[in-house]
C-alpha cells in the first residue's frame, strides 16, 4: 500500500506542477488595427468610446490587446499604404473609421476581418452583400447618412425661414458622397430650395468653397461626411462665422467646437458598439455571419452661442426638439 502511495505521489506532484505552469501561461495579446482618414484629434471622442467599449468587455490595452493606429491626416491617397501596413503587422482585426478607410482595408486584405466603425451605404459601396448577411470579411455599423442629409436640410429650412439657396460641401472621392448628395437633392426639390454642390478634394479647397458659396448667394451650408471637414473642423467653423452662414453638420463634435447645429447618428455610440464586433470576432465569429447594425442613437444639437454670432434666432419649437442645446 505504501509503495503504491509512494508511486502515486510523484505523479500527482508532476500533474500539479504541469497544471500550475499551464495556468500561468500568459494570455495571448490580440492586435487590433485602427485605420482613419482623419487625425487623432478628430477621432479623440470616438477612440475614447471604442476603448470604453473594449474595457466593458474585459479587454485591457497593453495586456490583452494592442491597438495599432494609422492616421491619413486627411490625405486619402495615403490610406491604401496605411492599410497595407496593418496587414503586414498581421493584426487580428481592422477597425475602420469611415467609408474611405473601409475601401482601403478591403483592397489590402480579403482575409483579415474588417469592422466598419460607420458607413453610410455598405451595400452601395460594395462592402457587404446585404446587411443581414454581409458574406465576406467586412461587417460593422451603418449610419444611414443619405437619409440623415435630407433631414439636415429639413431642419435648416425650419431655422432659416428665408432659405432659398443652400451650398453643399462634399468630397466626390469619398464613398457614399454621391448617395448623400442625391438625398439632399430630393429634399431640396421637395422644399423648393436651390442647391449648389461644391467639391473639396484638397485642404485649399475649403476656403475656395466658402468663397463660391458667398458668391452664389447661399443662405446656408450643409457639410456632408468627409475626412477633410473633420481634419479642418476649426477652419470650417471660423469661415462660417466670418461669412455669416448658418451651417449644419452630421457630427456633434463640430457643434461642440463652435458650429451651429448637427443632426446624425451618435459616432461615439457607434464606436462603442464597434467594440462588440471586435469581441465576437476575437472569440471566433466570422464577419460574414455578423449582421450590419444601423444606428440606435441619433442626436440633434444646437449651439446658441454660434447662432448669436451670426445674428440668427433659433425658433422655440426647434429648440424643444433638440437633444442638447449649448448656451
Amino acid at each position: 500500500m505504501n509503495k503504491k502511495l509512494f508511486g502515486i505521489a510523484p505523479c500527482t506532484l508532476l500533474l500539479g506542477l504541469s497544471l500550475s505552469a499551464h495556468a500561468q501561461q500568459p494570455t495571448k495579446v490580440r492586435r487590433i488595427g485602427y485605420l482613419s482618414a482623419a487625425s487623432l484629434a478628430a477621432n479623440a471622442a470616438r477612440i475614447d468610446a471604442f476603448k470604453q467599449g473594449l474595457n466593458e468587455l474585459g479587454y485591457v490595452e497593453g495586456k490583452t490587446i494592442v491597438i495599432d493606429y494609422r492616421w491619413a491626416e486627411g490625405k486619402l491617397d495615403l490610406i491604401p499604404g496605411l492599410a497595407a501596413e496593418l496587414v503586414r503587422l498581421n493584426v487580428d482585426v481592422i477597425v475602420t473609421a469611415g467609408p474611405a478607410d473601409t475601401k482601403g482595408a478591403k483592397q489590402a486584405t480579403s482575409t483579415i476581418p474588417i469592422v466598419m466603425g460607420f458607413d453610410n451605404d455598405p451595400i452601395g459601396n460594395g462592402f457587404v452583400a446585404s446587411l443581414a448577411r454581409p458574406g465576406g470579411n467586412i461587417t460593422g455599423l451603418s449610419t444611414l447618412a443619405p437619409e440623415i442629409s435630407g433631414k439636415q436640410l429639413e431642419l435648416m429650412k425650419e431655422i432659416v425661414r428665408r432659405l432659398s439657396r443652400i451650398a453643399v460641401f462634399g468630397t466626390s472621392r469619398q464613398p457614399g458622397n454621391g448617395q448623400s448628395l442625391q438625398e439632399v437633392e430630393l429634399a431640396a426639390k421637395a422644399l423648393k430650395v436651390k442647391l449648389q454642390y461644391l467639391d473639396m478634394l484638397d485642404p485649399k479647397d475649403v476656403e475656395t468653397a466658402f468663397l463660391a458659396a458667398t458668391k452664389g448667394h447661399a443662405d446656408a451650408i450643409l457639410v456632408l461626411q468627409t475626412p477633410l471637414a473633420s481634419l479642418h473642423r476649426t477652419q470650417f467653423i471660423e469661415l462660417a462665422v466670418k461669412n455669416r452662414l448658418p451651417a449644419t453638420y452630421s457630427r456633434s463634435d463640430f457643434v461642440e467646437a463652435g458650429g451651429l447645429m448637427s443632426y446624425g447618428a451618435s459616432f461615439p455610440d457607434l464606436m462603442r458598439r464597434a467594440a462588440t464586433y471586435v469581441d465576437k470576432i476575437l472569440k471566433g465569429r466570422t464577419p460574414a455571419d455578423l449582421p450590419v447594425e444601423q444606428p440606435m442613437k441619433f442626436e440633434f444639437i444646437v449651439n446658441l452661442k454660434a447662432a448669436q454670432q451670426i445674428g440668427l434666432t433659433i425658433p422655440p419649437n426647434v429648440l424643444a426638439r433638440a437633444d442638447r442645446v449649448i448656451r
